[in-house]
């Protein structure tokens, strides 16, 4: 078979980065008569072919593309890809303070293509479905995937619910393994750090033997150890929120040194309601006696101490307060070890018939950690907590306050209401430890010019999360506090009295069990294509059907306490206690290739899925690629998508929280819902908020459109361009306050009144509602040529968001385009990624060398600047764009071994500033979901083969 121009030019430039083929052909000699043309399924068909070109584009990364780019994880491969959305999907986002959607979502980290969010991206492992995370059911945990045993990674850049059904809108994610080996060989890596911290250690032994074609059989295993050492936010000097020129600031009054508090008139307290300071007569509320005027300063109570910036948060009655960087005493990168194993077994039945067996399993530990318990004189810990008024702390307390406000304005003998960090109680630490299994049996080959691929499996995603260190049982933990053992007013240098740190032992709950889940699929799945008898100009017509019937398991243990003692501040969730809900999912689906003329092929797909529960959907896609000129070719789809709720959204247990806030008004007699007690209706309410699932929820539909060209003009350069569009609707979320307020009309029954007509609840459990729109354009250009006896190839691959918005309800415009604009939690839309990579071979040497641009944005408010009080000297609003470069070389000049030698982050570029605010995202002066905090990096990898 004759290879036209343009596939022979996407050959030579070794197609590492963007694959424009459906296929790969094998010759087995030199004359074109000869050649044997091996027909294989690729991600986003159900149809074998041998056309090089095809009408979907698809990004691989094999083998050798990740080792020289020094990847050791699934989760380091995403945050790489520029087709990936820049959301908290990584362990470093979720460590710490997180939004209310991402809670249990403890050592995920999810696949997120296109900004679809990590629900929306379906992966798959050797082309089939792998089961989800067991805590909550929602995406599967790329921490879990064989990383080292894959052979490559192939990223359909397209929506694919006509061929694999629910979650498949962003685009699929297919990782995959080795289908078999002979020999044995062992590797290494390091990834070291030079500042220290956040190290990486992997290693893997293969072994393999039997020969398909000879013996009829191989069996082959592989067994990897990976280990990533914790990394503090102390650990790196760029995490700090302690830049309040720059508008950044904690904040938080609980202090390592405690913060003196007032408490109200009904709780008598050393400094009552309040002080008045005697320079200007204003009240203070909040005073830490190492900040009064003349006094040593806040940094000298302890690690991470600093003022609390009143003016940038606007709270002038706690001018005298100091504040702790909380946000930097969170891990930013979680210690994680685990251990995966995939075994698989081929035998040969009949000339054209194999059968295989393949197990997968891998255990993951990790351990999320952030700052120590903030421990307030509020409801929780009444005046029996607070600081017994004896002893030389109280003393010392009293003379600084009364040496500066008076003696007449202090209650000599009261008990101190203080706001403290309990540095001594530990950091808070949750351990999270999953258990993921799939078997797979699967038969393949051909009858009678069918191609036939049946596989049965079940897989199975076991979690479990303990309490560590930090947290505390709550009558004991008051008891101790009251005790005055513990004393909460040390500098740096004292320590707790060996009776204080016995009693906070005594009342530790460490190890207690937080909660637990798992996930379980089990699919029996069908695949026959073939040629069919009908041609037309271009070819014969191919077809492909098949069958997929799955069932969905999943239990959530919730609250596991052998004794159901209140733990402080502990994340329990026995509200949404799931016990092993289920659902059978029966599909078929069916794809045509029609080969039009030589040069327009168009393919036809769709797909029916039934859901128990929730009814059916169908969607089907159409695609093509036009060849108008040998250099030249065009390729569109069009298609529908659908992803169905998770267990949670359908069955969450109803939790009821009290709305504490002064602004809320009944939006039936005031307009806006904004509070105003000078206006008739618009009187202030405090209603119960609801939340929880719903079973009658609908799926999200989406449509996806996309249009691009791939130009060949010379031997030595290609370049394709693909535009592309998503547009969800019916998306599902918990109901947002603002929507239902805005638009009363249409969720009346969503404010629940009393039989006099009062709003004493609001129903804000998850709703089908509104809509998401995006769009964006995806560059691959490669240029190679020749050197002094080598190879060269330059490739840039680059990914442009045009469009990112959202609506309430279906009626309503878009909002705004949210491109380049902070956004909290979820999807950061930057305009512009790019990855730039030169590489040059020569002999027994190859080289690399690579740019990873990240584009800047708009930065988030901070309080003052948005409600306009104080705008710091330093603010800019701009967050600076992001580049690193990582350089490596590979030498195989000996028999059997291959080495790897790299430096990440050549230059040692710090991630640039960020002053969104830490109560809602994690990172101190840093994000996350753009940039890689661990800093110049030497990484290391020895591959040597024994057979």
């Amino acid at each position: 078979m004759k290879l036209n121009k343009l596939v022979q030019a996407l050959a030579l430039a070794g197609l590492s980065t963007q694959v424009f083929a459906q296929e790969t052909t094998q010759q087995t000699d030199t004359s074109e008569a000869d050649v044997k043309v091996e027909r294989i399924r690729v991600t986003g068909s159900s149809i074998k072919r041998t056309a090089l070109e095809g009408d979907l584009p698809i990004t691989v990364f094999s083998r050798a593309d990740i080792n020289a780019a020094g990847i050791t994880s699934a989760e380091q491969l995403l945050l790489q890809m520029n087709i990936a959305g820049n959301s908290s999907d990584n362990l470093a986002s979720n460590g710490g303070i997180v939004s209310e959607e991402q809670r249990g979502n403890n050592g995920v980290s999810g696949a997120n293509l296109r900004g679809q969010g990590s629900d929306a991206t379906l992966v798959l492992l050797n082309g089939r479905r792998v089961a989800t995370h067991g805590l909550k059911g929602r995406s599967v945990d790329l921490n879990s995937i064989p990383f080292a045993a894959l052979e490559r990674v192939e990223v359909l850049r397209d929506g694919a619910s006509a061929v694999y059904g629910t979650d498949a809108i962003g685009g699929v994610i297919n990782f995959i393994t080795k289908k078999d080996y002979t020999g044995a060989e062992a590797s290494a890596f390091v990834d070291h750090t030079e500042a220290g911290g956040g190290n990486i250690f992997r290693t893997n032994v293969l072994f393999g033997t039997g020969d398909i074609n000879k013996d009829g059989w191989n069996v082959f295993g592989t067994l990897s150890y990976k280990k990533n050492e914790v990394l503090a936010g102390n650990d790196r000097d760029f995490s700090t929120t302690f830049q309040p020129n720059r508008g950044l600031s904690p904040d938080t009054r609980g202090t390592p040194f405690a913060t003196v508090f007032n408490r109200g008139s009904s709780q008598a307290n050393l400094i009552g309601t309040g002080l008045i300071d005697p320079l200007d007569g204003q009240s203070v509320t909040a005073i830490n006696i190492l900040d009064l005027p003349g006094a040593a300063g806040c940094e000298t109570g302890g690690d991470l101490m600093g003022p609390y910036d009143h003016k940038l948060w606007s709270s002038e009655s706690s001018r005298y307060a100091c504040a702790y960087d909380y946000p930097a005493a969170a891990r930013i990168q979680q210690p994680q070890e685990s251990i995966d194993f995939i075994g698989r077994a081929t035998f040969k039945l009949a000339e054209s018939h194999m059968a295989t067996l393949e197990f997968v399993a891998s255990q993951v530990d990790v351990s999320k950690a952030f700052e120590p318990n903030q421990i307030s004189p509020g409801s929780t810990f009444g005046p029996d907590a607070w600081y017994p008024s004896t002893g030389e702390s109280y003393d010392a307390i009293y003379n600084a306050l009364s040496g500066y406000f008076g003696a007449d304005q202090l209650n000599y003998g009261e008990r101190i209401a203080y706001r403290w960090r309990c540095i001594a109680c530990g950091p808070r630490e949750i351990d999270t430890t999953t258990k993921a299994y799939r078997f797979l049996a699967a038969f393949e080959g051909i009858i009678t010019d069918w191609d036939y691929n049946i596989g049965i499996s079940r897989a199975s995603s076991e979690s479990d999360s303990t309490l560590g260190t930090g947290y505390h049982y709550t009558a004991e933990l008051q008891q101790v506090l009251g005790s005055g053992l513990i004393n909460p007013f040390l500098l740096p240098g004292q320590s707790q009295s060996a009776a204080g740190m016995a009693a906070l032992e005594g009342a530790s709950a460490y190890g207690v069990k937080l909660y637990g889940g798992e996930s379980i699929m089990t699919q029996i799945d069908a695949t026959f294509s073939r040629e069919l008898n009908f041609s037309l100009p271009g070819g014969n017509i191919m077809m492909a059907a098949g069958v997929d019937l799955r069932r969905e398991e999943f239990k959530f243990n919730g609250d596991e306490r052998a004794e159901l003692r209140p733990v402080f501040n502990a994340p329990f969730d026995n509200a949404n206690v799931l016990d092993k809900v289920s659902r059978d999912i029966k599909a078929v689906f069916a794809e045509v290739y029609f080969p039009i003329l030589d040069n327009l092929d168009v393919t036809l797909a769709s797909r029916y899925d039934k859901y128990d529960g929730f009814g059916s959907s169908t969607n089907p896609k159409l695609s093509f690629s036009y060849r108008p000129i040998e250099e030249l070719m065009f390729r569109g789809a069009f298609s529908t998508g659908f992803k169905v709720p998770s267990f949670n959204q359908l069955f969450n247990g109803v939790t009821e929280s009290q709305y504490t806030g002064l602004d809320l008004a009944d939006p039936a007699t005031c307009p806006g819902g904004v509070a105003d007690e000078n206006i008739a209706g618009c009187e202030r309410i405090q209603p119960v908020e609801i939340f929880g699932g719903k079973e009658d929820l609908s799926p999200e539909e989406s449509e996806q459109k996309s249009f691009g060209f791939v130009v060949v003009p010379v031997d030595y350069f290609n370049i394709s361009i693909d535009w592309w569009e998503i547009e969800r609707t019916d998306t599902i979320r918990s109901a947002p306050r603002d929507v239902l307020i805005e638009n009363y009309d249409l969720f009346t029954a969503n404010w629940i009144r009393n039989g006099q007509g009062d709003i004493v609840a609001i129903d804000r459990r998850y709703i089908n509602s509104g809509g998401t729109l995006t769009r964006g354009i995806e560059l691959d250009a490669n240029l190679t040529g020749e050197l002094a006896g080598g190879a060269w190839k330059v490739n840039l691959n680059g990914s442009y968001i045009d469009t990112f918005k959202s609506k309430g309800i279906d009626s309503l415009p878009y909002s705004e385009n949210l491109v380049g604009e902070y956004v909290r939690y979820y999807n950061l839309p930057i305009k512009w990624k790019h990855t730039l990579n030169f590489s040059y071979a020569h002999g027994d040497w190859s080289h690399s060398l690579t740019q990873l641009y990240r584009d800047g944005y708009n930065d988030e408010l901070p309080v003052s600047v948005r409600n306009e009080s104080y705008v710091p000297s330093g603010w800019d609003p701009k967050v600076d764009t992001y580049v690193t470069y990582n350089y490596s070389v590979t030498y195989k000049g000996i028999d059997d071994l291959s080495m790897t030698f790299g430096i990440k982050n050549l230059f040692d570029e710090d991630p640039p500033f960020t002053a969104h605010q830490n109560d809602f995202a994690a990172g101190a002066g840093w994000e996350p979901r753009i940039a890689d905090p661990r800093g110049r990096a030497y990484t290391l990898l020895v591959e040597y083969k024994f057979m």
